[in-house]
């Protein structure tokens, strides 16, 4: 039986990293990690979307979108969401 790893998978699939298919999905699944990071934060302190969208002046539906796609959150609104909804901070790093 030959079995790939998911590197290999990734590889034949969207490229070796660097190409510029293969960076698409780095990058998308980042935005995906944000949103679920966002969703358990927000869970852990027991507040629904609605009271999360209150706290940031957002709406609920745009609290939604960015825990199931974080893909199209400013880091404005990240920093408010993280610091004044959710009482927590920031952390980014760049990797080379």
């Amino acid at each position: 039986m030959n079995t790939k790893s998911w590197k290999e998978i990734k590889d034949d699939v969207y490229g070796v990293k660097g190409t510029e298919r293969r960076d698409e999905l780095e990058r998308d699944f980042e935005s995906f990690k944000i949103g679920l990071l966002l969703k358990k934060a927000r869970e852990d302190k027991n507040l629904t979307q609605e009271q999360l969208a209150e706290l940031v002046d957002k709406k609920r539906t745009y609290i939604s979108r960015v825990e199931n796609d974080g893909s199209n959150l400013t880091l404005k609104t990240l920093y408010e969401i993280v610091e004044k909804g959710l009482g927590g901070k920031v952390k980014i790093s760049i990797e080379f």
